[in-house]
């Protein structure tokens, strides 16, 4: 391993919007895992000029810790990692986050089988190394896109008791009455629907839909919001079928 290992506090700034037509249209927070520093702080400032929010570390453990800390949407995952290689993160990282996605990165010379084992692993594609900043960018753009239009809701939800609701009217429509929806009711559900896979928490919320910069503080505006949004949409509020507590983490999707 080259120089020190960084925690994921060495991360990119979030960087302004960029006025490329390709750049992303919502901020997405990656984790690079790369022993090799120059070519990890490569890899951070490509991400970052596209519009990226990147962590880096350089070592499997570290990884480990960092994934457990941050629901990270995609990791860029060597295979070659002092202490823990990358299939035996990846195998982890699989009994607790089945929906992050994983490009892995590997130099092997035939490397093939270790590629299938990563696959098979859970990694949901590869990189060649060496490979350009522009190949690095395109592949996580393409990832992104294909996952908004696998995990898009539909326009119109169906809902237990009969209750539908239309995202794109921001309208709650149940027993021949019309509710409307505030935008940031409408946002909670989209995310909610768009992580269904696993348990989202407060901190997800305050981050990813009212855009704090830190989760670390002191608000009641995500319970207060689930707590109205469960009166618009749910059969009876008080035991929540839709929108689900998870004792001690935070909110899911029913499915």
């Amino acid at each position: 391993m080259q120089g020190t290992p960084s925690s994921p506090s060495q991360s990119s700034a979030r960087p302004a919007a960029a006025s490329d037509s390709t750049a992303p249209t919502a901020q997405h927070d990656l984790l690079i895992v790369e022993d090799e520093v120059d070519l990890a702080l490569g890899f951070r400032d490509a991400l970052a000029h596209a519009g990226y929010r990147a962590d880096v570390v350089h070592d499997g453990r570290k990884a480990l810790e960092a994934l457990r800390q941050r629901p990270y949407e995609l990791v860029l995952l060597d295979l070659m990692l002092p202490g823990l290689n990358g299939i035996d993160v990846l195998k982890e990282l699989r009994t607790f986050r089945s929906d992050t996605c994983v490009l892995i990165l590997t130099a092997l010379a035939g490397g093939e089988d270790a590629v299938i084992r990563a696959i098979e692993a859970g990694a949901d594609d590869y990189l060649s190394k060496p490979c350009s900043p522009r190949e690095l960018v395109a592949r996580v753009e393409a990832r992104f896109r294909r996952r908004a239009l696998d995990s898009a809701p539909p326009a119109r939800l169906e809902l237990p008791g009969g209750i539908s609701v239309d995202l794109a009217r921001l309208e709650v429509h149940r027993d021949g009455k019309l509710t409307p929806l505030t935008p940031r009711e409408g946002d909670i559900i989209e995310y909610l629907i768009r992580h269904r896979t696993r348990v989202v928490t407060r901190d997800d919320l305050l981050l990813d839909v009212w855009h704090y910069k830190s989760a670390n503080v002191e608000t009641r505006t995500v319970d207060i919001h689930i707590v109205g949004l469960r009166r618009k949409i749910e059969l009876v509020p008080e035991t929540p079928q839709v929108v689900q507590t998870v004792r001690g983490k935070g909110y899911r999707w029913y499915s």
